[in-house]
Formats: structure tokens, C-alpha cells, sequence
């Protein structure tokens, strides 16, 4: 039997009880009843009328699958290779910042669920918790950590470092959030949880971050948080300073937030060794192009130069289907563990997890393919 298979035969024989919702929307509705409007608003919602936020989903929809006959599928394998190292399916935790808004343990929690599924975590910049910290309680389990790129270059290079001695396996460099997007709700509730010091983690444990500082940070907080504020992001980059990136670690360093056919071009220019086609889930610009309207079009461009991922409104397994189909090597998850993270802790993240792997190894068999690498764009038409 396969993933999904023993999945739905657990869950029929009530020999694992589901802990959160299957069905998104529910799991949606259900975190929003459990959390305060806030917290819930911050991960929810997006930038300006949210007409990206919805695009993602709704692009998708465009997409129809043509499932093939009669080809044995008794046996999948649903694993992937990525910089030498093979992933046990092609999905990936999406950096998502401040999780301690919606559970005390955030990504700690969050990492323990995705290393207990074999699943790669990619660890925020803007965590709760210090990269060293998620680091330990994954484990052997695969990570890669996100930059947000800091005007203040050795902070910037400060992070990467510490990346590589914790023992993460790759750098993606968030380029789409030199600054944050207009968020209605978030401005509707004047609520910034990095004011109250939540998703600082990496800057508290930072020696370069610190040493700005004229007292520690447990002695003045205020303080911290303002030269937080004075350094996030960086809307002065060029192509031109990924060098200084790549010159602080032998790490493979990945884009991430590339929507433009001529900047996967650049990126591969400039040596990068990989792309996440991304809208930071409709979180930045308002009115820009769906992430998987995208990645076909990127995928022509790059060709197999560096392998892409994807992410922004991924939901089920049939959306991990497509992506797939239009060139994505794996795709990223990040509002849909959240909820679950909001619900039931690391269980829930690990019940997230496992729907969405059952739920594409099914659809994938269904479609007549038994392997990730026999899934192409000849499997999908449009409407």
C-alpha cells in the first residue's frame, strides 16, 4: 500500500483520530475561531483587497489534470533529489515568521512535526525562537534557513554563518520584503508583533545584532526592538550584492519571491542555485501575478539550470500535482500548517502534513504516474 492509502485505511479503522480538519477551509475556519483576531488576521490576510491572496488559490483551477489508464501504479515513489540530497517527497515547510502569535512553542513545534514526516523546514529569519534553537530540536531532520536581508551587512552575514554552523543545508534569501506591504488588517489593528519583541529570536541571539546595542537586550528591550526596526530589510539591493551573500557561506543559495522571466534569468546569471517562485501568498503586492501563473513561465526560461520551487496557495494534493507538472522540484507550505500549528500544537502540524502527502500520493496514482519524476506538463490542459 501506498502513503495515502495507509493514511485513509488508519483513519477508516479509527486507528488515528484526526486531529484537526482535512477539508482547508474548515482547518481556516476552525484556527480563526480558536485565535484572537490579531494573531489570526497576521497570518491570514494579505496586502491591500487581497485579490493576490485569492488569485493564488483561484489560478490554480485553470489547470485541469488528464489522468492516463492502465499504468501500474501498485508502487509510487514520491521522493525528489535537491543538491545532492534526497527529500522523501516534494514538499517543503515555507519560512513562516512570529509563529509564536498562534502557539506558545511556534516553530519549534512547527520543526519537531516536520522532522517527525521527513518533511524540510525552512526556519524564518524572523522566528520566536534562534535558528540554533529550532536547529537542535530538529534533529537530523532537513533544514535550510531564510534570510531577510538587513541593511546592516554583518548582521546579514552574521545569520548566514551561524546558518551553516548549525547545520542547516541551504540559504534562501527572501528578495520580495525590503519592506512590509500595505496589510490593511494588520494596520486596522496597529498590531506589529516584532513591537512586542515575538519574532526577534535570531536578532537576540545575534553577537553582531548585540554588539549595536549599548546595554543587552533583556536589560533594554526598547532599545532592541528600535534597532530592529532601523535595520530590517534592505531596498538599496542590486543583483550585485548576491556576491557578498555568496561569499559568506559554501551553502547553495536560493531566491526566493522571483515572479519575472528576465529575473530567473538574472538569477541565473549571478550564479544562484536555485528559485522560489513566490508572492509571499498575496502578503506584498496586491494585484500581481499568482504564483503558479508564474512558474510555467519562469520553468521556460530556466530550463534545468537550477531546479525551482514554488509556493503561494498550495492547498491539496492536486495543487501539488500541477506545480509539479509546470516545473516546480518541490513546492512549500505555509498557511495550511500554521492553522494547524494554531489548533493542535506539533500534532497538528504533523496531521497537516500527512493529509497533504497522502492526498498528492493518491491524486499522483490516480493520474497514472508512480513517480515524481514521470510527472510533466503533457498531464495537465487549460480551461
Amino acid at each position: 500500500m501506498g502513503f495515502g492509502n495507509d493514511v485513509q485505511m488508519k483513519v477508516y479503522q479509527r486507528q488515528e483520530v484526526n486531529m484537526v480538519p482535512v477539508n482547508f477551509e474548515q482547518l481556516e475556519a476552525e484556527a480563526k475561531q480558536r485565535l484572537d483576531a490579531k494573531p489570526y488576521d497576521y497570518v491570514a490576510a494579505s496586502a491591500g483587497r487581497e485579490v493576490t491572496a485569492g488569485d493564488n488559490q483561484r489560478a490554480f483551477d485553470k489547470w485541469k489534470i488528464i489522468p492516463r489508464m492502465l499504468r501500474d501504479t501498485s508502487e509510487r515513489d514520491l521522493s525528489v533529489e535537491l543538491f545532492g540530497t534526497k527529500l522523501n517527497y516534494p514538499i517543503m515547510c515555507a519560512p513562516v515568521g512570529v509563529q509564536s502569535v498562534v502557539h506558545e512553542e511556534g516553530e519549534l513545534a512547527s520543526a519537531r512535526a516536520a522532522s517527525a514526516m521527513g518533511v524540510p523546514f525552512i526556519s524564518s529569519t524572523a522566528s520566536t525562537y534562534s535558528l540554533e534553537k529550532t536547529a537542535k530540536e530538529m534533529g537530523q531532520g532537513d533544514k535550510w534557513f531564510q534570510l531577510y536581508w538587513s541593511n546592516d551587512r554583518e548582521i546579514a552575514g552574521s545569520m548566514v554563518k551561524r546558518a551553516e554552523r548549525a547545520g542547516y543545508q541551504a540559504i534562501v534569501v527572501t528578495l520580495d520584503t525590503s519592506m512590509m506591504g500595505w496589510r490593511e488588517k494588520d494596520i486596522e489593528h496597529a498590531y506589529l508583533p516584532f513591537l512586542q519583541a515575538e519574532g526577534m529570536g535570531n536578532y537576540l541571539a545575534d553577537p553582531v545584532f548585540c554588539a549595536r546595542l549599548g546595554h543587552a537586550p533583556e536589560e533594554d528591550m526598547r532599545a532592541a526592538i528600535m534597532l530592529w526596526v532601523q535595520i530590517f530589510g534592505d531596498p538599496s539591493l542590486t543583483w550585485d550584492d548576491l556576491a557578498f551573500i555568496k561569499s559568506q557561506t559554501s551553502l547553495p543559495i536560493l531566491l526566493k519571491g522571483v515572479l519575472h522571466p528576465e529575473d530567473a534569468k538574472l538569477a541565473v546569471e549571478h550564479g544562484v542555485d536555485g528559485i522560489i517562485v513566490s508572492n509571499h501568498g498575496g502578503r506584498q503586492v496586491d494585484g500581481a501575478i499568482a504564483s503558479i501563473e508564474a512558474l510555467p513561465h519562469i520553468a521556460d526560461v530556466v530550463q534545468d539550470d537550477v531546479p525551482l520551487l514554488m509556493d503561494s496557495g498550495i492547498r491539496r494534493g492536486s495543487d501539488i500535482m500541477k506545480a509539479l507538472a509546470l516545473g516546480a522540484r518541490a513546492v512549500c507550505i505555509g498557511r495550511p500548517y500554521m492553522y494547524g500549528l494554531a489548533l493542535a500544537g506539533e500534532e497538528g502540524v504533523q496531521q497537516v502534513l500527512r493529509n497533504l502527502i497522502a492526498d498528492f500520493d493518491l491524486t499522483m496514482a490516480l493520474s497514472g504516474q508512480s513517480s515524481v519524476e514521470g510527472i510533466h506538463r503533457g498531464l495537465l490542459t487549460t480551461s
